[in-house]
């Protein structure tokens, strides 16, 4: 009896760091990211899809070819709002050299509108800008990691 293996290739699969930093930084911009099972194409569409412009012949094939073939494709979700706050209060706790700073980024983070006031203080830090970029870049590619691991783990 002969097995097949063909439907079964994607769990030996893992993401290449290329594949890895690309998903994370489409998945920051605002993208829904899409790997295909058996081949491994990655494919992205806008998040807001009342975004898309009916003329736009690129991302209406995509949606297409996703609508026709939804069951071929694993999403990797980005992160919602409580794993977005999570990754802020995380850098807030890791900041080292400045209390000053470290206690209005808390003060922002108890504020009603926490990601704007998070977003004000650290875009005009000068270098906590930097490391907050960087910090955010490393967990969303973990973020990445962690949830193309688990879809694949549910196949």
């Amino acid at each position: 009896m002969d097995i097949d293996l063909s439907n079964t290739l994607y769990l030996m699969r893992s993401l290449t760091k290329e594949e890895v930093k690309e998903i994370a930084d489409m998945i920051d911009c605002g993208h829904l990211c899409y790997w295909h099972k058996k081949t491994g194409e990655l494919f992205f569409i806008i998040d807001d899809v009342h975004m898309v412009l009916e003329d736009d012949e690129l991302h209406q094939a995509d949606l297409k070819k996703l609508e026709d073939n939804f069951h071929d494709y694993i999403e990797i979700e980005k992160p919602e709002s409580r794993d977005s706050f999570m990754i802020m209060e995380d850098f807030v706790m890791r900041l080292e050299g400045n209390d000053h700073f470290k206690l209005r980024l808390i003060n922002a983070l108890n504020k009603k509108k926490p990601f704007r006031e998070f977003k004000f203080l650290v875009d005009n830090s000068g270098i906590y800008r930097e490391q907050w970029f960087a910090f955010k870049n490393e967990r969303m590619k973990q973020w990445v990691i962690e949830k193309f691991e688990r879809a694949i783990a549910c196949l």
